[in-house]
């Protein structure tokens, strides 16, 4: 049974059924919380409770409309206000006395009538008669003729102007009074003056926090009562159940009312609607939350289980950077990565072999190449110097060759006792190696060559392979300065790089120059790994450094050799070495 047991325990069996179980708890979850329906639900009843809202408001205008219109109508019906009215249309003057009366009955009115700041009475020639006047005040000066042209053709209706100039409290209302003895001809005008708070709303104060906006439009559309600040034509002019205001949403409701004919409309945020939400949303992240647990522990916990055993064999592969592979241990599992753990031991095992036959090999060869061309450098420079001291011997007493004697003794010092110092010397102690050489060769050419050495202090101590400028300065002697009448001047420099972990350094000579066809022939040899035979050793140096530099700094050399060289001109050589150079070998 075990058997069978292990034959399933597969990686995918188990990502499979850790992610089954979790897709059916996340499922779980979604149905019972139909966050969906239920918001939907609660949107329907906040929206028919708004359009109870607006009903209700809609009868309480019609109510006080009946109540400013009904006061009205006493004012415009009592016989005294009629016979003075009459007086008027007929051209008759009024006395003072009259008027006092008729204040009298339109005070008692309006005390008796709620909302109702003043009535205005006004004769069919515009003339103020109340309030008694006290100077030729006409309704001119309180509202616009356009206003008493709809007074005329509403033939004694209400006609709502809005705000009051005189007073921004209150809001103004016109009809006219058609003269009942007098076939309803057109006796004068009443101007009703109505505090604004008569007709507000709750919702109506601009300072509310609830953002909803009531808004009273009269027949015409024109706004009577408004807390909406800005333009209500987006408003008038939208027929959709929504509207978006100032990047919020709202939904519009209208209704208008068959007793007075104006029309409330009521925006409402669509956020104040999903306010009881809340709680239905708080149950879904905690839903959320703890199903992302859930899946967060089961994922972690699969994910450990699978990728521990790689990484511990991820780590043990890295390891081969440093020296010869090593085991891996055995790890209990799932099957594949037992497999993939003893598939990696057996390959180990075939590697490490192979390390000591084959990689073993490639070192011993390319050391061997070191040491090869450390030899062939050697024996050359030695047959130069011998060859100096020849010329020298011909020329000087024995006694004139001590300090001659020191200078070559320096040099054979230096190069013999590589074995023992080892391959790698500092910049300064290359340099001085070339100073003695260019001291000797001094003895044989005279002041027909000249020298410049030129390295920075903090250079000094840089350290390089031994004997890797030396042939190219040897190379500009003999084939520079000695096919050339006039005296040549070599220069040696060290240079910092831009980059602060590279050095450049050049061997520069002012002598015959190479011709191109002996210079793209050196190149070439270059190349090959070869020793030119042009002009017996021409390119023995310079191939052998240019080998040497790609054997000790590999893939971190910057530039290996660059040769420009003009015929009478000179000779330039140079390459870009890195200033750690010695730490990687």
């Amino acid at each position: 049974m075990f058997t069978k047991l292990k034959k399933w325990n597969t990686l995918r069996n188990q990502i499979l059924v850790v992610f089954l179980a979790v897709m059916a708890v996340v499922l779980l979850i979604v149905s019972l919380l139909t966050f969906n329906q239920v918001s939907t639900l609660l949107k329907n009843n906040a929206d028919k409770q708004i359009h109870q809202t607006v009903s209700e408001a809609n009868g309480r205008l019609e109510s006080l409309y009946k109540q400013i219109s009904t006061a009205s109508k006493f004012v415009m019906t009592n016989y005294n206000i009629q016979r003075i009215l009459t007086k008027s249309f007929e051209g008759e003057e009024i006395s003072f006395t009259e008027r006092q009366q008729v204040e009298g009955i339109v005070n008692t009115i309006q005390a008796n009538t709620d909302g109702i700041f003043s009535f205005e009475l006004y004769t069919s020639d515009l003339k103020s008669l109340l309030p008694i006047p006290k100077d030729n005040a006409t309704l001119f000066s309180r509202i616009d003729a356009r206003w008493i042209n709809q007074a005329n053709d509403a033939n004694g209706g209400l006609v709502w102007i809005g705000d009051d100039p005189s007073n921004s409290d209150n809001i103004l209302a016109l009809r006219r009074v058609n003269l009942m003895g007098k076939d309803y001809a057109n006796g004068g005008y009443l101007l009703i003056s109505i505090y604004r708070d008569y007709f507000e709303f709750a919702n109506q104060d601009k300072s509310n926090q609830s953002n909803q906006y009531s808004i009273l439009l009269d027949q015409a559309l024109k706004p009577i009562l408004s807390n909406y600040e800005h333009s209500i034509n987006p408003i008038i002019k939208n027929n959709d159940p929504t509207i978006t205001l100032e990047n919020q949403e709202y939904m519009v409701t209208k209704q208008t009312s068959n007793e007075t004919g104006w029309t409330l409309v009521i925006l409402t945020p669509i956020k104040a609607l999903t306010e009881g939400i809340s709680v239905l949303r708080t149950g879904i992240i905690i839903s959320g939350v703890i199903g992302f647990i859930i899946f967060f522990i089961s994922s972690l916990f699969l994910s450990t289980f699978i990728t521990s055993p790689i990484i511990k064999l991820t780590k043990t592969m890295q390891q081969a950077s440093s020296g010869s592979l090593t085991m891996n241990p055995s790890v209990t599992t799932v099957n594949e990565i037992n497999e993939l753990n003893s598939t990696y031991n057996q390959l180990v095992k075939e590697t490490n072999h192979l390390i000591k036959m084959v990689y073993q090999k490639e070192i011993t060869r390319s050391r061997s190449e070191l040491k090869a061309l450390q030899a062939q450098i050697n024996p050359h420079f030695l047959f130069n110097t011998l060859d100096a001291l020849k010329w020298e011997l011909e020329d000087k007493e024995q006694e004139d060759l001590a300090e001659f004697v020191v200078a070559m003794s320096e040099l054979f010092r230096y190069t013999i006792t590589k074995q023992t110092d080892g391959d790698w010397v500092t910049m300064k102690e290359e340099l001085q190696h070339i100073e003695n050489y260019m001291e000797i060769m001094k003895m044989r050419f005279g002041d027909h060559v000249k020298w410049i050495l030129t390295i920075p202090r903090e250079l000094e101590q840089v350290k390089i392979p031994k004997l890797l400028i030396q042939p190219l300065v040897e190379n500009a002697v003999l084939h520079g300065a000695g096919n050339k009448l006039d005296p040549c001047t070599i220069s040696v420099s060290v240079q910092p790089m831009e980059d602060k972990e590279y050095l450049q350094i050049l061997v520069e000579d002012d002598g015959s120059g190479i011709n191109k066809e002996n210079l793209a022939a050196i190149k070439r040899t270059m190349q090959l790994g070869g020793v030119s035979s042009i002009k017996k050793g021409t390119g023995i140096a310079i191939s052998n450094v240019h080998k040497r530099l790609e054997l000790y700094y590999q893939d971190r050399l910057k530039s290996g050799l660059t040769i420009t060289s003009e015929e009478d001109t000179g000779t330039r050589v140079s390459f870009i070495i890195p200033v750690n150079g010695e730490e990687v070998r």
